[in-house]
């Protein structure tokens, strides 16, 4: 795999570093080539400082290692993806990603946008606990708490959907997802593990409605 990639001048190549599960692009760093062949022995990322002229492996001295789940490369070999399961924050300022100052947005088009903000922003707050934050306060009073919110919106959907009033389902139905995605996150289950599991009974019934 090495010896196809085109490294430059100062014997580099630029490395991407994407979650695994959201896709979210958590940081942009560089590789030379012991640093990718020690990322590749050891599973975790190492990455190669222009600053300090040396190697070092993310999470060493933090704790917030990234275990990577796949290496992938442009078509002109000259830049890489790195997909990984980061054990916590990757920029030195404790945010999840680097890339956290909007410079121009306009309307997004994926549909499930807010719901990798909502599950950034909530782990975030997990993190830090900002004094004052809705959020801070549920992880605050803890598990009973929270599941007992995810059971009133659970019933104000239902008593919405009873009432045939849309408009309080749809506003309901958003408390819900919310209070459920602060759930996955107490209990430290991905929201895209749960995309898994629907997207795994959908194609197993799509395969036996075949046969």
């Amino acid at each position: 795999m090495i010896e196809g990639l085109k490294f430059d001048d100062k014997g580099l190549i630029t490395a991407v570093v994407q979650d695994a599960q959201s896709k979210e692009v958590l940081t942009v760093a560089y590789m030379n080539e012991e640093s990718l062949q020690k990322t590749i022995e050891t599973g975790e990322t190492w990455f190669y400082s222009r600053s300090r002229n040396e190697l070092w492996h993310k999470g060493e001295t933090s704790g917030n290692t990234q275990k990577v789940v796949s290496i992938k490369t442009d078509c002109d070999k000259d830049a890489l993806v790195v997909e990984v399961l980061p054990a916590g924050p990757a920029c030195h300022n404790g945010t999840t990603s680097c890339f956290t100052e909007t410079v121009v947005e306009n309307e997004r088009v994926g549909s499930l946008d807010i719901i990798d903000e909502l599950v950034n922003v909530i782990r975030q707050r997990e993190i830090d606990m900002p004094e004052g934050a809705y959020t801070t306060y549920l992880f605050d009073k803890g598990i009973d708490k929270i599941c007992k919110k995810v059971g009133e919106e659970a019933t104000e959907v239902v008593i919405g959907a009873k009432n045939r009033d849309a408009e309080e389902v749809k506003w309901e139905a958003a408390d819900l997802i919310y209070h459920l995605l602060v759930l996955l996150q107490e209990q430290k289950i991905n929201v895209y593990d749960v995309l898994g599991v629907l997207k795994t009974r959908h194609e197993e019934k799509r395969a036996s409605t075949k046969k």
